[in-house]
């Protein structure tokens, strides 16, 4: 096969993909560690926020519905090899619970730089995790009933919006958990707070495993380039419809204001946190139509992109502890200017730091990735 569709085993298109969104990423992070005062809500607030803020924060929404959906794509095609298929049952459970103690041992430390953390906050890492558990549970059904779970959780979760629990009762930790962002201990030496509710995001990794077939051996790059570009016309169609209407989709209806890129950033101004359709449609709709434009394309940026993306786990602990220690080094260089931070003064310095970052990550990344395909320790599977 030509291009980089195929690369060994590996579908490369997959950590293309991958590793664009996390380059993409990289510069959310960066800003969240050199301009936090300029926090962005979510939705975000767009009378407040400035389009350069608002169009950066936007790029950096693509990032965990992809990842989340390419995880569910790659168990898939782990579960089915050229080989024949197996299960992958041990695989998801294994590798979620290791993810979960990844996000409480690890990632936490690399937000606070505290050890032990005073506040543990569940973001993508756990998330992840968790969905490859439920994956674990679920993978057995038949592909059809895949399909109609995974969009019945995508389409109907904001329907669930208007039910809400108080701390203190019953329902509420399971409720904070499955879909209501929210803190599970708001008190005491180690609070804890669920940023990323797990409901939507079973959802889109069981979506993810359903279009694995798509690429199967026997399906050709014409057939599946053909796939790919039908379900993100249809994803995007469908939130042109429902958002443009506000119909369904999104509790924040979006407005006309004064002036054309104000009237942009209000109708691509979607909740995150849970992810509401809207959200979705926009950004798997959008990684779909990347996909399909990925296949059997190869230039030296699609390789540095698959690089990144065959070290996803690597690379995401790498760059949290890189920024964590620049932070470090910066308010012992020059000091405290913002609280007990240093921040930067412009958002063009946040994209000056990322453009210089991600090339010094790529050299890591790439010895690592080489040294995980030819060593026979099993624990460096799990980065």
């Amino acid at each position: 096969m030509t291009g980089i569709s195929m690369r060994g085993q590996r579908v490369a298109s997959i950590d293309v993909m991958r590793g664009l969104v996390m380059m993409i990423m990289m510069m959310d992070h960066v800003r969240e560690t050199f301009f936090l005062r300029w926090q962005v809500s979510d939705p975000m607030n767009v009378t407040e926020t400035e389009p350069e803020l608002f169009f950066s924060r936007l790029a950096a929404h693509f990032c965990a519905p992809l990842f989340v959906f390419l995880t569910g794509l790659s168990a898939w095609l782990y579960a089915h090899p050229s080989a024949g298929p197996r299960s992958p049952a041990a695989f998801l459970f294994k590798r979620g619970l290791f993810l979960v103690a990844l996000e409480i041992c690890v990632v936490s430390v690399a937000w606070t730089g505290r050890v032990p953390p005073t506040t543990l906050y569940l973001q993508v890492i756990w998330v992840i995790g968790l969905a490859m558990i439920a994956l674990a549970l679920l993978h057995r059904l038949p592909r059809g009933v895949l399909i109609a779970l995974g969009l019945v959780i995508v389409f109907g979760h904001n329907a669930l919006t208007p039910i809400a629990f108080q701390p203190g009762d019953a329902g509420y930790i399971p409720w904070t958990i499955l879909h209501d962002r929210g803190w599970l201990v708001a008190e005491g030496a180690l609070k804890i707070k669920v940023s990323y509710p797990l409901l939507p995001w079973i959802g889109v990794i069981v979506l993810g495993y359903a279009a694995g077939p798509w690429y199967a051996a026997a399906t050709t790059p014409a057939q599946r380039r053909k796939l790919l570009l039908r379900a993100g016309v249809m994803a995007l169609s469908l939130l042109a419809v429902l958002r443009g209407l506000n119909v369904y989709g999104e509790t924040l209806p979006w407005q006309p204001q004064g002036d054309a890129p104000h009237t942009i950033m209000s109708f691509l101004n979607l909740t995150k946190y849970p992810p509401s359709l809207a959200f979705l449609l926009l950004t798997l709709g959008m990684g779909l139509l990347v996909l399909a434009w990925l296949e059997q394309r190869d230039n030296w940026f699609l390789r540095v992109c698959a690089t990144f993306g065959g070290a996803p786990m690597f690379y995401y602990l790498l760059h949290l502890y890189v920024l964590l220690a620049m932070q470090m080094l910066a308010v012992a260089w020059f000091g405290h200017n913002y609280g007990r931070r240093y921040e930067f003064d412009s958002l063009w310095q946040v994209w000056v730091l990322t453009a210089v970052l991600i090339p010094l990550l790529y050299w890591p990344c790439r010895a690592f990735g080489q040294f995980k395909r030819r060593t026979t320790m099993a624990w460096v599977r799990y980065l």
